[in-house]
């Protein structure tokens, strides 16, 4: 039997929510009909897409390989209604967005090349940058729009943003790790743990933040700005981490696999998503790389976005 694209929607709706009960009421639909969706599917390609445990689902390692193609899909899809739905009109020209780092590394590259196959006449100047840089950008003109970690936005009195996903963030620990026996964990537990911080994108004052509110504080032992480092320390058991979906990996890059685990005190989401400077008219180059992301991830396009008429 041939995959449907529901049995692709429901899929991803469970690695998203990390529940087949909460996918289900995301997609208002029955819990059935997500397991029924997602075993037509393992049984279609033959292999396991989860392991299921008692506080959720999370992906094997075929899952994790299953789900870029998903995402493409998915993607290509999306493409085909945005298409559709500006036939006719050649959009060239120029435009200048801005990076953060972890979006360069994990979010955008296939994207950007499905994009540039789509609209051939825009020609897009990246910039990877800071985050207050992107911000400053953004204000000032140096910049038409940026994909960032739109999480940590600073400037909400000059600019507009749009989620396009919201990445959860897990515990990363190695395989025989002792904490890797509970459903569950809390910062308490990994408050006695030697802990590993990932710095890079501000994300070491992210986490700071969450751990604030409590009474306990991470045990650092090494600070670094290599996502590949993190990922390293931790498959050999030198440390533990808490770091987004969206850069995990089930594999280090000796070989090693890193398990995760959910996190029952409150750890907000990474949020990755366009900004743009309030109240300026988008160029039409622009407004079609905000209308090409927007639909990709929300099937939208309709946030409130002035763009400058074109003859």
């Amino acid at each position: 039997m041939p995959l449907s694209f529901r049995q692709i929607n429901y899929f991803m709706a469970a690695v998203d929510a990390g529940k087949i009960s909460l996918a289900a009421t995301n997609l208002n639909v029955s819990q059935s009909a997500i397991t029924t969706a997602i075993k037509a599917l393992e049984a279609e390609l033959e292999v396991r897409l989860f392991t299921r445990h008692s506080f959720g689902v999370t992906l094997t390692y075929e899952g994790h390989r299953f789900l870029q193609h998903a995402q493409n899909i998915v993607a290509a899809v999306s493409e085909a209604t945005r298409a559709t739905r500006r036939t006719g009109r050649n959009v060239e020209g120029e435009i200048r967005v801005g990076l953060s780092f972890t979006v360069a590394g994990y979010f955008l590259p296939q994207i950007l090349a499905r994009f540039s196959r789509v609209f051939p006449g825009i020609t897009v100047q990246m910039q990877e940058m800071p985050r207050d840089e992107i911000e400053r950008g953004i204000v000032d003109n140096g910049l038409d729009i940026a994909v960032m970690l739109v999480s940590n936005l600073q400037n909400k009195s000059d600019i507009d943003s749009e989620v396009l996903i919201r990445s959860r963030r897990r515990l990363w620990l190695c395989v025989d790790h002792h904490l890797k026996e509970k459903d569950t964990v809390s910062l308490a537990d990994i408050a006695q743990e030697p802990y590993v911080i990932l710095t890079v994108d501000e994300a070491e004052q992210t986490a700071l933040r969450y751990w604030e509110p409590t009474p306990h504080r991470p045990s650092i032992i090494f600070e670094t700005s290599s996502v590949e480092a993190v990922r390293s320390m931790v498959a050999t058991g030198m440390g533990v981490t808490i770091l987004s979906d969206m850069v995990y990996r089930p594999w280090s890059l000796e070989g090693q696999r890193i398990e995760v685990r959910s996190i029952s005190d409150r750890v907000p989401t990474m949020d990755v998503g366009l900004a743009w400077r309030r109240g300026r008219s988008m160029s039409m180059p622009a407004h079609a790389f905000y209308e090409y992301l927007s639909l990709t991830f929300s099937g939208s396009g309709h946030g409130y976005v002035n763009t400058e008429s074109q003859a």
